[in-house]
């Protein structure tokens, strides 16, 4: 189940299955303006970047961390994923020296950041407490098996499948996700063909696709349980006025981010 919290203003969503650390954030809590008002996390939008910093820093301090003290993705719609460490702390607004769609930690007291804006933000903790994840799964790295490269990276710091538990957070949903044939036969070979319940077929030939539903189901044949996985209701192009859509801005929004800590 996913609650609402509101911590001094800065308003975000948890799982109920995640006792990490972790947060989805909304559009509330910052002090960007304009079409950016008001958390906007996103670094190359045009907003001001002291107004990012800030924002920054106020959602790294629902972790215990200053602005410079987190690791970002650096995403370019593929497969990678990074196992970062202290080392890779992001310093608030600079150059990100990767480009991957997901990290992987295991060391506590390291907030792992992801982004999104209508793509589906995955959140992953291992209940032993070996490992984390932050991925960012838009229809091309999810179809890429981003997931399937996440869970390997956790394995490689102890964790396995069957004690992992999964947030898939809020994104776009199939009322709203339009698309042509590529996106449901991409879906369709990377699932081996367990799409049911997944697309609906438009008379105007257009796809609607579930992709949140789409990693789920993954994330099962992964080895993930179903009871291990919470999925959000919320959809951000139905909801653009408490998170930021891509699709529905045609592009001038901000950035919300997926966050996790050991």
């Amino acid at each position: 189940m996913f609650i609402e919290e509101n911590q001094n203003g800065l308003i975000y969503m948890r799982s109920s299955l995640i006792a990490a650390k972790h947060a989805f954030t909304t559009r509330f809590g910052g002090v960007s303006g304009g079409e950016f008002a008001t958390l906007n996390l996103g670094s190359s939008r045009g907003d001001n970047p002291e107004a990012v910093r800030e924002n920054y820093r106020r959602v790294c301090a629902l972790f215990g961390a200053d602005e410079n003290g987190a690791c970002v993705t650096n995403q370019v719609h593929k497969n990678g994923v990074r196992i970062v460490t202290g080392a890779d702390r992001h310093i608030c607004l600079g150059p990100v020296p990767y480009e991957v769609d997901g990290l992987v930690t295991a060391e506590k007291g390291l907030p792992i950041f992801c982004f999104t804006a209508d793509c589906v933000p995955v959140l992953l903790w291992d209940c032993e407490g070996r490992a984390i994840g932050a991925v960012h799964c838009g229809w091309r790295s999810s179809v890429g098996d981003i997931l399937k490269n996440a869970l390997e990276a956790m394995g490689s710091l102890g964790a396995e499948p069957s004690t992992i538990c999964a947030a898939i957070g809020p994104a776009i949903g199939r009322c709203c996700f339009e698309t042509d044939d590529d996106v449901p036969e991409a879906i369709t070979a990377w699932l081996n063909g367990d799409t049911e319940g997944l697309f609906t077929k438009r008379a105007d030939g257009k796809t609607l696709v579930d992709l949140r539903g789409a990693n789920a189901r993954r994330l099962m044949q992964l080895g993930v349980p179903a009871e291990n996985i919470d999925v959000s209701d919320e959809c951000t192009f139905c909801s653009h006025d408490k998170y930021w859509s891509h699709r529905y801005t045609k592009g001038r929004r901000g950035s919300q981010a997926s966050v996790i800590m050991l």
